[in-house]
């Protein structure tokens, strides 16, 4: 790997708009800040199309039986974590189907363990052992030039897995070893280089959108109702109870009774409701449909 010149990067620039911060009061600070973070939303609004790509190999990784690994360090790291720890409660996917590996280990989702991103040769080996065929690898890097997560990025390569890159930096990317490029051009920060402001910004939203447009692709949701919560808390049980009555049209009563019977399965007690039929023959009919609730119900 080439020596990498950190002051060239875009996100360790000066941002010219915002050189006089610590003279302004606490209103002006807020009122730069709100500025420079309008324009995060247009630069992911520019890479939409690497995005759409980027969820139609999630889609093909996850029919194929692979699996989907979030690889970074800092707060890149952090947002794999949080996208992977989010998909089981909300879509009802299986505990290892969406997984997070962070520089530095799962202590450093909450103290900072400088100098982990710069492992490449420990990244190489954490996902060599846990690639299998048809995995894909998603690395998230704000500089595009993160050691550790070009090591993920040339272990995946080496075992032929597909790999998908999110960046907010064009130039020094790894292009050989990416499949699919994200990288939405947030440009300097408000503070030079804290890339967790604009830059953090920007990755959360394109992450929120692989995630969640995919378990829309592969039927986890029915019109725009999350039909495959896990009701584990007060508020979920809560909301698929809503859920059931509403798109069963029962009673709260019987959307209970539904949902019991079910053995807290949303989609196969909403078949229930709606259809008057047994566990066994919503269940069966949720199969035949692989799952898309709409054709089950039509």
């Amino acid at each position: 790997m080439k020596k990498i010149d950190y002051a060239k990067l875009l996100t360790e620039q000066r941002n010219p708009r915002t050189r006089n911060l610590d003279r302004l009061d606490t209103a002006g600070i807020l009122r730069l800040m709100h500025h420079e973070d309008m324009s995060v939303p247009r630069a992911v609004w520019k890479v939409r199309k690497q995005v759409a790509r980027g969820v139609d190999m999630v889609v093909a990784a996850v029919r194929a039986k692979g699996r989907v690994f979030f690889a970074g360090a800092g707060t890149s790291g952090r947002l794999g974590v949080l996208e992977a720890a989010e998909c089981p409660p909300t879509f009802n996917t299986p505990p290892g189907l969406f997984q997070a590996v962070i520089a530095g280990g799962k202590k450093a989702v909450f103290r900072s363990q400088e100098g982990a991103e710069d492992r490449e040769q420990e990244a190489f080996r954490i996902f060599s052992k846990k690639l299998r065929r048809g995995d894909l690898v998603i690395g998230i890097a704000a500089s595009g030039v993160t050691p550790f997560v070009r090591g993920a990025l040339r272990a995946a390569r080496k075992k032929q897995n597909k790999t998908i890159l999110v960046s907010c930096n064009k130039k020094t990317l790894p292009r050989e070893l990416v499949d699919c490029l994200i990288v939405p051009e947030t440009g300097p920060e408000v503070i030079s280089g804290s890339t967790r402001l604009k830059a953090g910004t920007a990755t959360k939203l394109v992450l929120n959108m692989l995630t969640a447009a995919s378990m829309v692709r592969l039927g986890k949701v029915y019109e725009n109702w999350m039909v495959d919560l896990q009701p584990k808390s007060k508020k979920l049980r809560s909301r698929a109870l809503r859920i059931i009555q509403h798109l069963g049209e029962v009673s709260p009563r019987e959307a209970e009774n539904c949902l019991a019977e079910s053995r807290r399965n949303v989609k196969v007690a909403i078949l229930m409701a709606k259809k008057g039929w047994d566990y066994e023959q919503a269940r069966s009919r949720l199969k035949e449909t692989a799952g898309f609730l709409g054709k089950a119900l039509s």
